[in-house]
């Protein structure tokens, strides 16, 4: 191949990692990796909306750049790539089968949408028993809601391929569905109903990854994903309280939950990590790492709370910080992408509930309804999402730099 063909195999690479969710440091490793399989010495530069890849061989360098938006999350993509990268460079797979791998690989569909709308539903219930759910009836409408609202959004997924319709349009569903419970007294002042299928649409792996990039000094890629989530989280926001609003329903700024048993958290959490596997498509065959690991984080993040007396903050950063002492070893042993693992198993420990009282609480404030207490409780919300997102970030980025870094070290000692 010449190099202009090599070239342009390894940026097709590229971009099936990088916009399917991979880190930006796996993503930069892996075409390194596959550029000197090919016999190039090749490098990635990512920013939002574009990849621009520097190769050189013996005789030539070549500069070439694609569109690519890392908006998406398909980790069944992104480990069937690294796994074609593993085989290009040990020689199991040829230049001309890269091309048609990588090319088959960037159309695998996602989760059918039957299976799609299961997890989302048996995703919200599971994050409602988290948060103390009491009575049957609001945990069918919960599943309800949340199957309906995956439906919503495949279908407006075919019509539209804006980023921001479709969890607008599913958060304003849970709304009028979390409203019309409220109004038949079947929903508790926490308003589980409508938060609950509102918390499965909020975009952790891009706060996680905007970490990650911040943290390795990539600065305008980690601002804008991190822009990007919260641009999504607004929308969410957004369609929440309209739906709310629509019957004169409001979203208290209060406690966002109430404790439950050790058994029921750990249960629950196992559902709704394999409910977000499910959602960032990933390979079966991964997914009892990602559960198992998940039902011991929240484990030790339920005795951090309601033993040690810990915050929430606390906690969150207690159970990260076990995942990423665990899974990084695991990811690199067994060639499972730290995102498809990763992110599954902390994801539902992400502060939407928190996000979501902060923009009521905004509103109210906004329209001059607060008094001094739900002012209080609305900057509480703000800060207490804040400080999860940054205990999170910490707690599953530090131990994973910690390891790379010595087990590269202890790679290129051997060599």
């Amino acid at each position: 191949m010449s190099l202009e063909e090599r070239s342009e195999l390894i940026l097709s690479f590229a971009k099936a990692l990088f916009a399917n969710g991979q880190a930006t440091d796996q993503t930069i490793t892996a075409t390194e990796h596959l550029g000197r399989g090919l016999g190039l010495r090749a490098s990635i530069i990512p920013r939002w909306g574009e990849l621009e890849l520097q190769t050189e061989d013996t005789d030539a360098k070549l500069s070439s750049q694609t569109a690519a938006d890392p908006s998406g999350v398909n980790m069944d993509r992104v480990a069937s790539t690294m796994q074609a990268v593993d085989d290009v460079v040990s020689g199991r797979l040829s230049s001309d089968a890269a091309s048609k791998a990588i090319a088959a690989i960037a159309k695998t569909p996602p989760a059918p949408t039957w299976l799609f709308a299961l997890a989302a539903a048996s995703g919200s219930v599971a994050l409602s028993v988290i948060f103390g759910v009491e009575h049957f009836v609001a945990m069918v409408l919960i599943f309800v809601s949340g199957g309906a609202g995956a439906i919503l959004r495949r279908a407006v997924a075919r019509i539209s391929a804006n980023l921001f319709i479709q969890p607008l349009c599913a958060a304003l569903l849970a709304g009028i569905i979390g409203a019309i419970a409220v109004r038949c007294d079947l929903s508790s002042s926490l308003r589980l109903v409508a938060v609950c299928p509102c918390m499965v649409l909020v975009p952790g792996p891009h706060f996680l990854n905007s970490a990650l990039d911040l943290i390795g000094g990539r600065i305008h890629l980690g601002t804008a994903r991190l822009i990007y989530a919260g641009l999504i989280v607004l929308v969410i926001v957004t369609g929440l309280l309209l739906g709310l609003t629509l019957f004169g329903i409001p979203l208290p700024v209060g406690p966002a939950g109430r404790s439950v048993p050790l058994w029921e958290d750990v249960i629950a959490a196992g559902v709704a990590v394999a409910a977000y596997a499910v959602f960032f498509s990933t390979p079966l065959t991964m997914l009892p790492w990602p559960v198992a690991v998940g039902m011991l984080a929240h484990a030790l993040r339920w005795v951090a709370l309601s033993v040690l007396g810990f915050g929430v903050a606390t906690g969150a950063f207690v159970a990260c910080l076990f995942v990423g002492l665990i899974l990084t070893p695991v990811s690199r042993r067994t060639h499972m992408p730290f995102a498809a693992i990763g992110f599954a198993s902390v994801v539902s420990m992400m502060p939407g509930v928190y996000l979501f009282r902060l923009g009521s609480g905004l509103v109210q404030m906004a329209e001059g309804t607060q008094n001094m207490t739900d002012l209080a409780n609305s900057v509480a919300s703000g800060t207490i999402a804040a400080m999860i997102i940054l205990a999170m970030s910490l707690g599953l980025i530090v131990p994973k730099l910690i390891i790379d870094h010595f087990a590269d070290r202890s790679s290129e000692a051997k060599l």
